[in-house]
């Protein structure tokens, strides 16, 4: 019951009977299970109730007329309808794609969207097809803008990813927090501590709760910094996109009062536009890095993606081992 290919069945049924058509079920059980074999539990199908909670509450539109306007060539805007983030992710990618194989540069901005998962999933698309990309998408408030002690921006992942010419692409995906925020929500549910140095309670003072920590406030990497960034992709996928920015992104497991109308931008390009050569040129520069010597314990330098695909080659026909409470929760969907 456990192996890939039975949760994910299990998974498409379960979209259905939240009336999500059958191709649409296929494209958000897709994702979810891949989070799982990559290891990014806190996107796969602890995720699962509150996507389908949230269609029960008519905050999630099941059945979405997606709009799509050509702005150029190069260029889509796309209106989301409230859809699954999975659904309005998966056409904003694949029209991207097409976009910047026609003219060397794929610009697409989506609204009224939701949470869709891991932002490498979708820079994964772009890779496969020989193409440069960034994913931005902001989030419900957890960052507290520098100087404040109110948060307001979310964990606003920064995607990058491009072509390695091998097997595996180079993709970086990383929230602006010390941790993401599904982690800490996976350890509120099982009960476990969170590490030091990642969370503020609701007085600010530093805590490993993780119960304290979600109701209190997430500490971005590297400061000021850190705080920079998440407001930058708040700008780009939230105010630029027509989405939710400026901590008006709804919170999906505790807010129902309405839609999230998350915002994603995905910017996807040609390699070759400015060299003929992009694929020596990407060789020689991960050849040159790898080539470095090593501290003490490291074997290889590895660039960013290569685990993901160690962990995805090692788990793919791997039983997956469920915590009692995502058990529970598939029995209950499926009821």
């Amino acid at each position: 019951m456990n192996n890939t290919k039975s949760l994910k069945r299990l998974v498409i049924k379960i979209f259905k009977k939240h009336n999500l058509i059958n191709e649409h079920s296929k494209i958000c059980a897709e994702a979810i299970i891949n989070a799982e074999i990559v290891g990014a539990h806190s996107h796969g199908l602890s995720r699962l109730k509150m996507y389908c909670d949230r269609i029960k509450k008519k905050v999630i539109n099941p059945r979405p007329k997606i709009k799509i306007k050509k702005i150029s060539k190069s260029i889509s805007q796309i209106d989301a309808n409230n859809s699954i983030g999975f659904v309005a992710a998966d056409i904003g990618i694949k029209h991207a794609i097409i976009n910047a194989k026609k003219t060397g540069i794929g610009l697409v901005g989506i609204k009224n969207s939701g949470h869709y998962g891991l932002s490498g999933y979708y820079a994964e698309q772009a890779t496969k097809k020989n193409l440069i990309v960034f994913c931005f998408t902001n989030a419900p408030p957890a960052i507290a803008p520098h100087g404040s002690k109110k948060s307001l921006f979310g964990t606003n992942p920064i995607c990058f990813g491009t072509p390695t010419f091998s097997k595996v692409p180079f993709i970086l995906d990383t929230s602006v927090s010390v941790i993401n925020r599904g982690k800490i929500r996976v350890a509120a549910r099982t009960g476990k501590k969170i590490p030091e140095g990642v969370a503020l309670d609701k007085y600010g003072k530093p805590t490993t709760n993780a119960k304290k920590a979600l109701e209190g406030v997430q500490l971005p990497i590297a400061g000021f910094r850190g705080s920079g960034l998440a407001w930058m992709v708040d700008i780009l996928s939230g105010v630029f996109t027509g989405g939710n920015h400026g901590g008006k992104v709804k919170d999906p497991f505790d807010d129902f009062s309405g839609p999230q109308n998350i915002g994603h931008l995905f910017f996807v390009m040609k390699p070759n536009l400015f060299v003929g050569n992009y694929s020596k040129r990407i060789k020689e520069n991960i050849k040159r890095i790898k080539r470095l010597p090593k501290i003490k314990g490291v074997k290889e330098i590895l660039y960013p993606g290569q685990n993901k695909q160690k962990r995805y080659k090692k788990n793919l026909n791997k039983k997956i081992n469920l915590p009692a409470n995502i058990v529970e929760d598939l029995k209950k969907l499926n009821a």
